[in-house]
């Protein structure tokens, strides 16, 4: 299973690089079902894993100055203030065991992999429709949506801060068809604000568990290799083809994870 694990940590990486963005969706549910690990932990971990791979990937992009820092600083900050709540204070005072069902008990776990399932159901939905045709050349962003902004921002915060996805998806429909920014724009500035709000999630979680570093960064590891590999196909595939068939994958994923939770279990 270690392995299926290991491969799978690379095909995470490659589907950040090569769609631009979702990949990081799959990596709780990679970390929880083939290496078992607490789904709380595994929160922290993916933050660590989306962060470290999102770096690696904006990287390219700053080069190219494909990133908007004025966005960053007004989506980003919001969006660190609620993952620090959400980190810190909400996710600690959830209790392990929150009520009984017909004898059934609903843990902290098992709401947290319901709510990513949920989520992933609808990232999955913006995937498989076709997205507006963008100029390319448009990257102005339209300051009188900043404080529609900052609101999106606290609550990409709080989805980040509660499951550890790094919200791509949400985010870079809100930088194009909100602020108007070029797609390649929109995703160079996606994934700085992603390895920020990650990042930062992880440091707050370091009080809350005990972080296995060897392991952290051997998927880590494998992510930005995969997210190397897709960032060279991209130069050969059109991904944006491939991302409905990405999407039709992450709607299975996330409807099996809420039959294994709620009635497999």
């Amino acid at each position: 299973m270690e392995v299926a694990g290991y491969i799978s940590s690379i095909f995470i990486g490659i589907a950040l690089g090569l769609i631009g963005g979702g990949g990081s969706i799959l990596t709780v549910p990679v970390l929880v079902y083939i290496f078992k690990i607490d789904t709380l932990a595994a929160t922290a971990y993916s933050l660590f894993i989306v962060g470290a791979t999102s770096i690696v990937g904006s990287i390219s992009y700053f080069k190219k100055q494909l990133v908007n820092f004025k966005t960053v600083l007004v989506l980003g900050i919001p969006s660190i203030f609620s993952v620090f709540l959400t980190r810190w204070y909400i996710l600690p005072t959830i209790p392990q065991e929150i009520f009984r069902a017909n004898g059934w008990p609903v843990t902290k776990n098992i709401l947290l992999m319901i709510l990513f399932a949920l989520l992933m159901i609808f990232a999955s939905y913006s995937m498989i429709k076709k997205d507006e045709k963008i100029d390319e050349s448009k990257s102005t962003v339209k300051t009188q949506n900043y404080q529609s902004l900052f609101i999106k921002g606290i609550f990409i915060g709080l989805i980040t801060g509660l499951i550890g996805a790094g919200g791509g998806f949400l985010i870079i429909p809100v930088l194009v068809k909100n602020l108007k920014l070029s797609m390649k724009m929109a995703v160079g500035t996606s994934l700085v604000i992603i390895s920020i709000n990650s990042l930062a999630g992880f440091l707050f979680s370091l009080s809350h568990f005990n972080v296995e570093w060897i392991f952290a960064i051997k998927i880590a590891s494998l992510a930005i290799l995969g997210i190397l590999i897709g960032s060279y196909l991209s130069t050969k595939i059109n991904g944006e083809k491939l991302k409905p068939a990405f999407g039709w994958f992450v709607l299975t994923m996330g409807i099996y994870i809420i039959v294994k939770e709620t009635i497999i279990k």
